[in-house]
């Protein structure tokens, strides 16, 4: 195989499960037009993955055609990226504060124009998503191997966990939004992603040496 898939699938789920801009907006616009609204913009969220892919593959093949220790160097400022990502999602929890924050809203007309461009907006105009990638890819590429088509299936991967993941999201905002309103489960996503974040970060970072 080209690169190990577990890892990249634990890796994927944690980056998709963590509090962020995207989780915000699918949790915003499901509240705004319902199930629909919230699905579409997975959607277009889910599409900006392979933006992302495809500028951080450009990156990594020029890197590969500097040095071998470069590329090891990258493998190791992503792995130490993954442990800062972990420890931030940790401050949150100490610090009192959360990621999640529905908010009680009417209906509003569905456009799936609208809601497809807000979640790729979103994904794509994200900068923690373009330094995750450029941190995350080169620890699942084969430097013998294609970049560009390595990294594809990796963000397909990718697309289908936060299909999955976003669309469960929007049916539980659409089902649940006193819940997932409360403190509590904002300091268990945070506490478990970030938990996580850095024991995978620093076992890849020992794998790396």
């Amino acid at each position: 195989m080209l690169f190990d898939l577990w890892p990249a699938i634990i890796a994927l789920t944690l980056l998709t499960m963590a509090p962020g801009a995207d989780t915000l907006i699918i949790m915003r616009n499901t509240s705004r037009g319902g199930m629909l609204d919230g699905t579409v913009t997975s959607l277009g969220i889910g599409s900006g993955l392979f933006v992302h892919a495809l500028v951080s593959a450009a990156g990594i093949s020029v890197i590969l055609l500097q040095s071998a220790m470069a590329f090891s160097a990258l493998k190791l400022a992503g792995a130490a990226y993954l442990i800062w990502l972990g420890i931030g999602s940790l401050r949150q929890v100490f610090n009192g504060q959360g990621g999640l924050n529905v908010e009680a809203s009417g209906k509003q007309t569905f456009s799936a124009v609208r809601s497809y461009r807000e979640g790729l907006l979103s994904n794509v105009l994200n900068p923690k998503t373009v330094i995750f990638y450029m941190a995350f890819l080169p620890q699942f590429i084969d430097p013998e191997g294609s970049a560009l088509i390595q990294s594809m299936i990796l963000a397909g991967m990718h697309f289908i966990i936060s299909m999955i993941w976003q669309t469960g999201l929007a049916l539980m905002v659409n089902k649940a939004r006193s819940w997932l309103a409360k403190p509590s489960v904002n300091r268990g996503f945070n506490t478990l992603t970030g938990g996580l974040l850095v024991s995978l970060g620093a076992g890849l970072a020992l794998k790396s040496n």
